[in-house]
């Protein structure tokens, strides 16, 4: 089983962010790291008059693109529910941890960022699957750890620390 930790948090709270500098953080010590990223919007990928666009529109349920740098596999939904988590975990190949960006319903370990200017609410204080919080602000009575933004370090140990990846990295 794949070991799995997320970044949660409200729309424009720097989420992104801080799963690019954590990648990075994490690959650099020596870990192989993937990453799911679930969108509440449609996006695409592919754009119009690319041929595996048109291979899409022709009702093709999957396309792979590939070159001699990448490949990505693209499935067309249709009338089919949203896979669950679980189910897309699966489809991806061994690594030492995925970081799933999003999915904040979804019990596995998560940091919360959280922007002051936002003015969302806090998921941490019923969301007992968040064991720390990325903040612009001290937060006072949060049930769980509250680190800076751009602390990258400590929400590299934290990942490391829950998963008990502390021998690999």
């Amino acid at each position: 089983m794949m070991r799995v930790f997320g970044i949660v948090g409200w729309k424009n709270n720097g989420k992104t962010t801080l799963v690019v500098h954590l990648v990075e953080r994490l690959i650099g010590a020596g870990l192989r790291v993937s990453t799911i990223k679930h969108a509440h919007h449609e996006c695409d990928v592919d754009r119009p008059g690319k041929d595996s666009f048109r291979h899409r529109e022709a009702g093709a349920t999957e396309v792979m693109l590939a070159t001699s740098r990448r490949w990505m596999l693209v499935h067309e939904l249709r009338d089919e529910p949203e896979p669950e988590l679980d189910e897309l975990l699966a489809k991806l190949a061994p690594v030492d941890l995925v970081i799933v960006e999003g999915f904040k319903r979804h019990q596995h370990p998560k940091i919360e960022v959280h922007r002051q200017e936002r003015g969302t609410p806090l998921l941490a204080l019923e969301d007992q699957s968040i064991v720390a919080v990325a903040s612009d602000e001290p937060i006072p009575g949060c049930p769980v750890p509250v680190f800076g933004l751009d602390d990258v370090e400590t929400a590299a140990a934290i990942v490391l620390r829950e998963l008990e990846l502390r021998g690999v990295a």
